[in-house]
């Protein structure tokens, strides 16, 4: 279930950061959230918070820390995330194809910050090549910087239409969901190599 933060201003947009369901935490992502969100909207665990319109906050955070901020869960079910898509003025993603696709079916173009190996948030670099590959297209808007995810959100959140998908590029999505589709069988390779790689070799440790 969706946690929801609604409190008489829908005006105000609704948030949905998507980090996936990898085993690697994403707290960079979330930590640049949550600064965000408190440099924008006050201390969100005060009561009442800050004045204004407070926008909707949605984060699945996976197996990341669990972030102080309104609207936090660890993970969405398939119908959960599709409503959440649904309803989201904007939407971050990790550079997971999966993710990228759902969102860009849904009329978004997604803020995609993917995850650096040299932080351990993956095993190797394969989502930040694929989202330089779709922001380079221009199918994602790619923030790699604490500063390119903070302009984004201030402007997605002044002008949505920045980020809603034309009728044209909506059409255009079998090009989309083909790239997705690439990227998928790499995560699949990236994972099955993982798994390889703590493996014991064979005949070991057998008694």
């Amino acid at each position: 279930m969706i946690p929801r933060q609604r409190s008489g201003r829908p005006d105000a947009g609704v948030v949905l950061a998507v980090v996936g369901t990898d085993v690697h935490a994403f707290d960079r992502l979330t930590d640049w959230l949550r600064r965000w969100y408190t440099d924008r909207f006050g201390d969100p665990s005060a009561a009442g918070g800050a004045g204004g319109a407070t926008p909707e906050l949605v984060l699945q955070y996976g197996h990341s820390r669990a972030p102080d901020l309104p609207g936090a869960v660890p993970f969405l079910g398939h119908e959960a995330l599709q409503r959440a898509m649904a309803e989201a003025t904007l939407v971050i993603s990790h550079g997971g194809p999966a993710t990228i696709t759902e969102a860009r079916r849904n009329g978004h173009l997604p803020i995609v910050v993917p995850r650096d190996p040299a932080h351990r948030e993956h095993v190797d670099n394969h989502q930040q090549l694929f989202a330089r590959r779709l922001g380079a297209a221009g199918m994602v808007w790619l923030c790699e910087t604490e500063a390119e995810l903070v302009e984004a959100l201030d402007k997605g959140l002044a002008d949505p239409s920045a980020f809603a998908l034309s009728a044209d590029a909506r059409a255009q999505e079998s090009r989309a969901e083909a790239v997705a589709k690439v990227g998928r069988i790499v995560e699949n390779l990236v994972a099955q190599r993982s798994r390889r790689s703590v493996r014991p070799a064979a005949g070991r440790w057998r008694r």
